[in-house]
């Protein structure tokens, strides 16, 4: 299954290192990754694939959430299709 994973917060040092780090954990692949600093704002979107988790897509969504709290930054993980649905409104 591939989800989209958003990260968007105040600008640090090892947010990249954070979120990545979850994710190998996890056992999540990263397909494409975009991240950028707007003014004092980091923002990150990443398309994953979770064929390998042995975990539920919720049990992932709150790990990488509680990951996002614990560096101060909003994480997002939404299902490709929900996504793609979303933006052809």
């Amino acid at each position: 299954m591939k989800t989209i994973l958003t990260v968007i917060g105040k600008d640090q040092t090892g947010i990249i290192a954070g979120i990545s780090q979850k994710l190998y954990e996890l056992d999540i692949n990263i397909l494409d990754v975009s991240q950028t600093i707007m003014d004092e704002y980091f923002t990150m979107i990443m398309l994953l694939d979770l064929t390998k988790v042995n975990i539920s897509f919720e049990e992932a969504k709150t790990a990488l959430i509680q990951t996002g709290d614990k560096l101060k930054v909003k994480v997002n993980l939404q299902r490709e299709e929900i996504f793609d649905a979303m933006h052809r409104l």
